[in-house]
């Protein structure tokens, strides 16, 4: 995955931030490559992108922000070739 130094043009709605996730793991703390068939989906990621949020609730995580989510957590999506997910704030469990 290519890490994109431009924001996409795409501009989350209300609750939902754009996240470009972290690359999965190569090689684990022992020194064994990882076969791409292997590799785990990682769980942390950048914001990209935030929405404005909903009138009640204020968005709490901003762009740069380093975030852990959920395994399955948000919608796959490629922007110019980068990699992405779209998901619910309260997908995300915390700010890293």
């Amino acid at each position: 995955m290519a890490k994109s130094n431009v924001n996409p043009k795409v501009k989350p709605l209300a609750d939902r931030v754009l996240v470009e996730p972290a690359p999965a793991e190569t090689k684990t703390s022992g020194g064994i490559i990882i076969p791409d068939t292997a590799k785990e989906k990682p769980m942390r990621g950048k914001i990209i992108a935030v929405g404005n949020g909903k009138p009640d609730e204020p968005m709490t995580v901003k762009v740069g922000d380093t975030v852990l989510y959920g395994k399955y957590a948000g919608t796959e999506l490629s922007i110019d070739g980068n990699d992405y997910l779209i998901m619910k704030e309260s997908d995300i469990y915390a700010i890293i």
